[in-house]
C-alpha cells in the first residue's frame, strides 16, 4: 500500500506533465516486460508496475478514480494469489495441468487474469476506461 499512499499524499504538489509521462512509461514498460514471462510471480510483478502507471496517470486529476483503480487491482490480485496458492501453481504451464483438479477454480482464475489484463467485458476494463475518459476530459489526448 505504500506507493499509492505516498502518491495520494503528494498528488497536489506533483507536476502533472511529469507524472503523466512517467505513468505512460511505467504502463508501457510493465505491459511489455510481462509479455515474455512464464512464471506467475514475474507476470504479477510486471502487472503491478503497469497498474501503478495507470493509477499515476490520473492521480493528479482525480484521486478518487485512482483509489477505485487501486481497490479493484488489489481485489483481483488477491484472488489470483489465493488461487495460485490453492493450486500450488508457479508457472503458466503448471496452471494448465491443474485444470483437472479444480475446473471451476481454474476457470475463475483465467477470467481473473483476463480481467487484470483489462479486456472490455470484464471488471478490469472499468478503471482503465474511466482513466482514459478523465485524461480526455483534461485535454491529454495527445499523450
Amino acid at each position: 500500500f505504500p506507493p499509492i499512499t505516498i502518491m495520494l499524499l503528494t498528488s497536489n504538489s506533483l507536476n502533472p506533465t511529469l507524472l503523466t509521462t512517467m505513468a505512460i512509461a511505467s504502463t508501457a514498460l510493465g505491459g511489455w516486460m510481462g509479455l515474455n514471462q512464464t512464471q506467475t510471480r514475474k507476470i504479477l510483478a510486471f502487472s503491478s508496475i503497469s497498474h501503478l502507471g495507470w493509477m499515476a496517470a490520473t492521480i493528479a486529476y482525480n484521486p478518487k478514480l485512482a483509489l477505485l483503480a487501486f481497490y479493484l487491482y488489489v481485489t483481483m490480485t488477491a484472488a489470483v494469489f489465493f488461487t495460485l496458492n490453492a493450486t500450488k501453481t508457479l508457472s503458466l504451464s503448471t496452471a494448465m495441468t491443474s485444470w483437472t483438479k479444480a475446473p471451476m477454480l481454474n476457470a475463475m482464475f483465467m477470467l481473473t487474469l483476463l480481467s487484470l489484463a483489462g479486456l472490455p467485458p470484464l471488471t478490469g476494463f472499468l478503471p482503465k476506461w474511466l482513466i482514459l475518459q478523465e485524461l480526455t476530459k483534461q485535454g491529454m489526448t495527445p499523450m
